[in-house]
């Protein structure tokens, strides 16, 4: 995403968040596995949070890029969600989630979803603000820096085939 300069860059760590949660009966499906929506609603909160941590104002989320379900996520598992803030627009941050499952009975581990999020920072006028850029430090974090710009790029292009799509009608 684009840089931003009048605003001093944030290191990823920052905006680091770790949730966790137990899947309870009400989460699961007949199967005993967890119903999609509610990691999708998890993956949102902790989504939001990082970005509010980057931002430090209110953010709404604009888009989910890609959901990606790996493994199962079972009734009696506990769930860890980390979300950080990967790039910066003026205005918008994308957030990586990474959801992993445990067994707590026998200790296995399971890497579940990985979610790819934009969300926009808002000032108090209801209007998007700008946020600080990203300043990447360590190898991880200058990796997830590029590939963002590559998912960008392609939401860019993504939007522009819709739009002209629409003017056609």
């Amino acid at each position: 995403m684009a840089k931003n300069s009048q605003l001093e860059p944030k290191s990823p760590d920052e905006s680091a968040v770790t949730m966790t949660e137990l899947v309870l009966p009400q989460h699961t499906n007949a199967l005993g596995s967890i119903f999609g929506g509610t990691v999708m609603a998890w993956i949102d909160i902790a989504g939001a949070i990082s970005a509010g941590k980057h931002a430090r104002c209110t953010v709404v989320t604009a888009s989910i890029d890609a959901l990606h379900f790996i493994s199962p996520i079972k009734l009696g598992h506990v769930v860890e969600i980390k979300a950080c803030v990967n790039s910066t627009g003026r205005t918008s941050m994308e957030v990586g989630v990474r959801v992993d499952s445990e067994n707590p009975l026998t200790g296995e581990r399971f890497h579940s979803v990985s979610a790819y999020m934009t969300f926009v920072a808002l000032g108090s006028d209801g209007r998007p603000r700008q946020v600080a850029p990203i300043g990447p430090q360590t190898e991880s974090e200058k990796r997830r820096f590029q590939a963002a710009g590559r998912r960008r790029s392609s939401r860019m292009k993504l939007a522009e085939e819709l739009k002209n799509e629409q003017l056609k009608k």
